[in-house]
């Protein structure tokens, strides 16, 4: 999608490594797509500071500040040395109304990204530290779809790490967790992958803890 945004480099702001690009539930009037560099995510969740997401180059933040005049559901932190372009409302009517073309693929896009943002925040809403750590791999078989839907058995090509950040969990529990699953023979885990063997049964088990918990 950056091509596509080649015309609009005017609007590319430079954001130190460390810095706060937008503070959660301040009021926003822009929103950016990543050039280069890496952003952060986190959200106040019952007290706790939790990792929402480390964007990558051509991904789109903060766009609910355009589409619902709201503030801002989670802080943005520049992860690396970031490049975003920066579209506020007034450059993102001309932006919409100039390119018809460049409108749909916006349109596409946030409807995508609402989709995966409220599908992790759900992870951060379980209670039990196993279901959550299971409902990881459930968000991300929804979210990055699998090219073999023939199968229950899915592999994941993550690390301990990623699935810590996503549970918003720390990496020694995600291992205990882990390891609960293994034992059970619901998961193997590898150094550069892991597998699920049943994402239905998967998908029951983390629905009955989360229904219990309600």
């Amino acid at each position: 999608m950056s091509d596509v945004f080649a015309a609009f480099s005017r609007f590319a702001k430079k954001f130190p490594k460390g810095s706060v690009i937008f503070s959660e539930y301040e009021p926003g009037d822009a929103f950016y797509l990543i050039q280069s560099g890496r952003v952060q995510l986190i959200k106040i969740v019952n007290g706790f500071e939790k990792n929402l997401d480390i964007l990558q180059p051509s991904e789109i933040f903060g766009e609910m500040a355009i589409l619902e005049n709201s503030p801002r559901s989670a802080t943005a932190i520049a992860y690396d040395d970031v490049i975003a372009l920066e579209f506020n409302k007034a450059n993102f009517e001309v932006l919409m109304m100039g390119n018809p073309a460049i409108a749909m693929k916006l349109l596409k896009t946030f409807v995508k990204r609402i989709f995966v943002q409220k599908r992790r925040f759900m992870v951060l809403t379980v209670p039990d530290r196993l279901a959550r750590v299971g409902d990881v791999f459930l968000m991300l078989d929804e979210t990055q779809p699998s090219p073999d839907r023939n199968t229950e058995t899915r592999v994941f090509n993550i690390s301990l790490d990623e699935v810590a950040r996503w549970a918003g969990l720390s990496l020694e529990a995600v291992e205990d967790e882990m390891h609960r699953f293994i034992d059970q023979g619901k998961m193997e885990m590898y150094e550069d992958r892991i597998l699920v063997k049943n994402l239905t049964e998967l998908s029951r088990f983390v629905n009955a803890r989360r229904s219990k918990d309600l």
